[in-house]
């Protein structure tokens, strides 16, 4: 990913928020966004980087020296100023300056995933987020959670497969629970509850699509599994 990509796809993001996006698919931009932090705990571990997470610019702690090129950065400069919160700015820095290291000395991002192109696809799939009045919880549109800490996160298994297909098959309307048999295998379910009594019960399909099953036992004998433990299940489909 070259530095000048990424600032094309940061411009072409709605900053402005979609709202109706980010409800939309709240189920993906939850699971995108604790894989940000899983990746950023891991690098700032490895940076030294422990104070500044969770949303900070990775590129000064790899290359103290390192400097965009001057028309970048004033490309750089002119996106920041279209955002509101200084965490976004900063992430957006991250990004692009990272994106230039990589393309000047490879050696100094190797060995670790890409820290930030989980937060950009949180970004495409439906704009921002923003801190709740307290500072304690990150709001998501939709859903508000808590970051945690960072040592939460090193060690945690990640979400390996982060594309188009599998994150929108995180998407549903009503409040969503997954469940598949004990052991991981067989058929993935998911119920959404649509309120008054309704439920919709479907099973994943090949294709990555769901479709309509009918449990008359409801989920007895499966086990119920969060919405990260589903999206790597559904990346292990891929």
């Amino acid at each position: 990913m070259s530095a000048s990509r990424m600032l094309g796809r940061l411009r072409a993001v709605d900053w402005d928020m979609r709202w109706d996006l980010a409800y939309e698919r709240c189920g993906s931009r939850q699971v995108l966004m604790w894989e940000y932090l899983r990746r950023a705990a891991v690098w700032a571990k490895a940076c030294g980087a422990e104070e500044a997470w969770p949303f900070y610019d990775v590129t000064p702690y790899l290359d103290p020296e390192f400097e965009l090129p001057p028309a970048q950065a004033a490309e750089l400069e002119e996106l920041q100023r279209t955002v509101v919160w200084g965490e976004l700015r900063k992430t957006c820095a991250g990004a692009v300056r990272l994106a230039g290291l990589a393309e000047r000395d490879p050696d100094a991002v190797a060995g670790l995933p890409d820290p930030y192109e989980p937060l950009v696809l949180f970004y495409e799939r439906g704009g921002s987020f923003s801190r709740d009045c307290s500072g304690a919880f990150i709001d998501l549109v939709g859903v508000m959670v808590p970051p945690g800490k960072l040592s939460g996160y090193l060690g945690s298994r990640p979400v390996g497969v982060l594309d188009e297909a599998v994150l929108d098959a995180l998407e549903g309307e009503g409040r969503v629970t997954y469940h598949q048999d004990e052991y991981g295998e067989g058929p993935l379910f998911r119920s959404r509850a649509l309120g008054d009594d309704v439920r919709a019960d479907e099973v994943l399909g090949p294709d990555l699509r769901w479709e309509p099953v009918d449990l008359p036992a409801g989920t007895a004998g499966l086990a119920a599994i969060g919405h990260l433990e589903a999206a790597r299940r559904i990346g292990s489909m891929v």
